[in-house]
């Protein structure tokens, strides 16, 4: 008995891939004994599977990507800030800034951590047991206002002023009142952020005193610290905050990779 023809039609053809030029995304370097990255997603495909690639006694934490998609989709710069905190919550990191990709892994060993081996491994000893801390801090609205009211007569009276009347009669008025405030708040910020970095001395090594980022801000302060240090500095803030009850709503974020204190030409890859 003879075998049937099947005719090329009926056979369902298999959909085409298309090949990825898939180059290695750069988070940053850590020791090379850490056994396994964090289990956080990161850029790129597979699902963001980050893994390390190692050279002497350092490793950097990798994930493939496709290169001809340009980086900063919603969620690229996150996934990036969310591995590198979750690597410092564990050991030593030196973060990079979002953004550094490099041909593959032999070119990561090649162009960054053989040439800066010594370089990074010294940065990283200085980091051991450290991390980032950030303490931010909010005016209440209500309250400083009437901090800055009560502690300046010319606010108040031109307050008064304006009180009941209608804006565009008063706009001379308003702006000088506009600036008083605004340079009543700049004042107490830096006042309460030194007497903030005061009341925490011993319980961080380094402190970067950030910008503002809202006119509200009292506060924005980046320290370097031991992990271990982590109790006794919420402990010491809340006390500290119990001072600052409705007037200042203050927060604690980390530990968190140290991007405020880790600075090298390496960062741009």
């Amino acid at each position: 008995m003879g075998r049937s023809k099947v005719s090329e039609a009926s056979v369902p053809k298999q959909p085409t891939r298309k090949v990825q030029n898939l180059a290695s995304y750069v988070y940053g370097v850590v020791p090379a004994d850490l056994k396994s990255p964090p289990e956080t997603e990161g850029l790129g495909d597979p699902a963001g599977k980050v893994r390390l690639v190692r050279h002497g006694e350092i490793a950097a934490l990798v994930s493939d990507i496709n290169a001809d998609e340009p980086l900063g989709r919603p969620g690229d710069f996150l996934a990036h800030e969310r591995l590198l905190d979750a690597t410092a919550a564990k050991v030593p990191v030196l973060p990079f800034r979002f953004g550094g990709v490099v041909a593959n892994a032999d070119a990561v060993v090649a162009e960054l951590l053989e040439p800066h081996h010594d370089e990074f491994i010294a940065a990283l000893r200085e980091l051991e047991g450290k991390a980032e801390f950030i303490i931010r801090g909010r005016y209440v609205e209500r309250a400083v206002l009437a901090e800055i009211l009560a502690e300046n007569a010319e606010a108040e009276s031109l307050r008064q002023a304006i009180r009941g009347r209608p804006e565009e009669l008063t706009r001379d008025e308003r702006i000088r009142l506009g600036e008083i405030i605004s340079a009543g708040i700049e004042a107490k910020r830096d006042f309460d952020t030194q007497q903030l970095l005061d009341r925490l001395s011993g319980h961080y090594e380094m402190a970067v005193v950030r910008e503002p980022t809202h006119e509200h801000d009292a506060v924005h302060v980046a320290m370097l610290a031991r992990t271990s240090e982590q109790g006794r500095l919420e402990d010491t803030l809340t006390m500290f905050g119990e001072r600052w009850e409705g007037r200042v709503d203050l927060r604690l974020l980390g530990p968190l990779a140290p991007y405020d204190f880790v600075v090298t030409d390496q960062q741009e890859v």
